[in-house]
């Protein structure tokens, strides 16, 4: 039971990777398409993230009182109407109609999804999973050129998503008996001594898996347990700086430092490429090394990447390797901050605060990378470099003041 439920958790991580990228792949066919300037994409993604927040902040009741498997599959299901409804768009509004369940149906499975793994699987599948999810992003792409070539146009690449999607939902539903049979157990970290596993740091509750049926953490009581604050802090920062160089980094490579579009263009994907590569080399040693070091490895090694950015060097070769850098050292972050996430706040409170986590998650890649836009009309690109840094040192100063809160509770 462990192993298959994990095998279709894997096919989800998948499968829910592959909506992510499809907006950006067709926009350029899809606004000729519905006759709307260019930048109306944002209205889009901006329908989109709100709905993903609203439903992450939501997902700790909904996975108390239906359990997660029930809302992972509703929530896919969600998302699958949601992409039959793009396929079927032949207006820009019936477009930002279908953007609203599609944004709730992400963001609650997202929440659902992380927080059962981080109860139930080890920290190596925490990252695979998250890597496996960066294949279905970088699928999408390909899905879309394959959908406008054949002829099928960008309707046709929603419909097939939508068509994956719509088994996905079916396989799910078969599988909600397994769901609640895996034991809640984490595997232990040794690298993470100082954490409590068992910790519950409501003091008016004992300590019970968050699940089906168990008691509500509010969003208020979340909020004020100590050091959720703190790590809410660094989880926008990661984001932040993640969704920012993956729009920015190319452009910044042209402008400033004068690489040719086409190769500033392949080392912008060898970002994304090396979050997907890392996250699965990072599971080879994620039980050893712990979260906390990956966190901290993490942030230094896209501090070490932006740093290579901004060298003033006469060749660009540093500046291309710092992007690669930088993208395997953004590969751990996030699914180390989401497995840490039991251990560091108690099981009991662990799908509150990951769906808070999410909704921070989903602020910082809609806010940041407009943010830089406004920063860098008024100063410059070549602030590209700063900006990381500064979200970097955000991210490790909050993460490591956790670290020692955590320390001194277990002491």
């Amino acid at each position: 039971m462990y192993s298959l439920l994990l095998a279709i958790i894997y096919i989800a991580f998948i499968s829910l990777g592959l909506p992510d990228s499809l907006l950006g792949a067709g926009w350029p066919v899809m606004q000729e398409s519905l006759d709307v300037p260019v930048g109306f994409a944002g209205i889009v993604t901006m329908i989109i993230a709100s709905g993903t927040v609203l439903s992450s902040l939501a997902s700790e009741r909904l996975t108390r009182r239906f359990g997660a498997g029930l809302v992972t599959a509703v929530s896919v299901a969600m998302t699958a109407a949601a992409l039959f409804g793009f396929s079927t768009s032949g207006e820009f509004w019936m477009l930002c109609l279908w953007a609203i369940p599609y944004g709730l149906g992400a963001g609650a499975v997202d929440a659902a999804l992380n927080n059962y793994v981080a109860l139930h699987y080890a920290a190596r599948h925490m990252n695979w999973l998250h890597s496996f999810w960066g294949v279905g992003a970088s699928i999408s792409p390909f899905i879309m050129s394959y959908a406008i070539t054949s002829g099928l146009g960008w309707s046709g690449a929603y419909l097939i998503v939508g068509v994956t999607q719509s088994i996905l939902t079916f396989v799910l539903l078969v599988s909600l008996p397994l769901w609640g049979k895996v034991n809640t157990v984490v595997a232990p970290v040794v690298a993470d001594a100082d954490a409590v596993p068992d910790a519950d740091v409501v003091p008016d509750a004992g300590e019970t898996p968050a699940g089906k049926g168990s008691a509500h953490v509010s969003l208020a009581t979340a909020l004020r347990i100590p050091g959720v604050v703190l790590i809410l802090a660094a989880f926008f920062a990661y984001c932040a700086l993640e969704s920012t160089s993956i729009l920015w980094a190319s452009t910044y490579l042209v402008e400033e430092r004068a690489v040719a579009p086409a190769t500033a263009a392949a080392f912008g994907s060898l970002f994304l490429l090396g979050i997907t590569a890392g996250r699965f080399l990072a599971g080879f040693i994620a039980d050893r090394v712990g979260d906390r070091q990956l966190i901290r490895g993490g942030f230094v090694a896209v501090g070490v990447g932006a740093l290579m950015l901004a060298l003033p060097l006469e060749t660009n070769v540093v500046a291309l390797a710092g992007l690669v850098v930088a993208g395997l050292g953004s590969a751990p972050i996030y699914p180390a901050i989401i497995h840490s996430t039991p251990v560091n706040f108690g099981r009991r409170n662990s799908q509150a605060i990951i769906g808070i986590q999410m909704a921070a998650a989903y602020a910082g890649s809609t806010l940041a990378p407009p943010l830089f836009g406004a920063l860098s009309a008024w100063a410059g690109l070549w602030i590209l470099p700063l900006f990381l840094l500064v979200l970097v040192a955000l991210g490790l100063v909050m993460s490591e003041r956790l670290n020692r809160m955590v320390a001194r509770r277990a002491a």
